[in-house]
């Protein structure tokens, strides 16, 4: 057998693997199994508070859709069928509620935060080497990119976080955020094409702050 064909095994034995783990916690969902929600909850905790998060930028806000999530998931969990990634259910959950919030102060959705004229047509993004995202993230102070993502458009933070944070797939994005895949494109494309000068505008001013001293 060809190395080939071997990767492609393993590759069809990991996404087996995923779809048998994600069918059980379905199966657990629907009985309301708290041991699988606590263990659920343990497991996607941080993942889920960094995520809202960076969509709300306010701690209290997120900590309180945090426990409301976790509430959705265990009343609603019947609807969770395992045919897609738990991760991407739960991320679903809490940017709906975003939303929900998000209509009470008078917008429809996350998009209204955005730019108006936001161009939908699609940018390639190369494949090869690293992103700009992770050569920033690799020579910066984590912290710090994670600082100035905050500035960026809703919609575009978003993209990044879940692209670069959580490694899922621009389809599996358009599904979180329910958006085509060519606006997905596009909002990882402005997003890193703003996140370079931004990190060079906090630069300049940490450095403005420390010859003040």
């Amino acid at each position: 057998m060809s190395a080939g064909a071997l990767s492609l095994s393993a590759a069809r034995a990991v996404q087996s693997l995923t779809q048998s783990e994600n069918q059980a916690i379905a199966r657990g969902l629907k009985r309301q199994d708290a041991e699988l929600l606590d263990q659920l909850i343990e497991q996607y905790q941080h993942r889920l508070l960094r995520y809202l998060l960076f969509l709300t930028g306010r701690r209290e806000v997120a900590e309180d859709l945090f426990q409301e999530t976790w509430m959705r998931v265990l009343l609603r969990g019947a609807q969770y069928n395992g045919k897609a990634r738990f991760d991407t259910w739960l991320f679903t959950i809490a940017r709906n509620l975003v939303i929900d919030l998000s209509r009470k102060r008078t917008m429809s959705s996350l998009d209204e935060m955005s730019e108006q004229n936001e161009d939908d047509r699609p940018f390639e993004i190369t494949a090869e080497g690293p992103s700009p995202f992770e050569q920033f993230e690799t020579r910066e102070n984590s912290a710090e990119v994670g600082e100035v993502l905050l500035t960026l458009e809703p919609s575009h933070r978003e993209v990044l976080m879940l692209r670069f944070y959580e490694e899922l797939s621009l389809e599996e994005i358009a599904g979180v955020t329910r958006a085509p895949l060519s606006t997905v494109k596009s909002r990882l494309y402005r997003g890193l094409a703003s996140l370079k000068p931004e990190l060079e505008k906090l630069r300049k001013f940490r450095a403005v702050v420390a010859e003040a001293r």
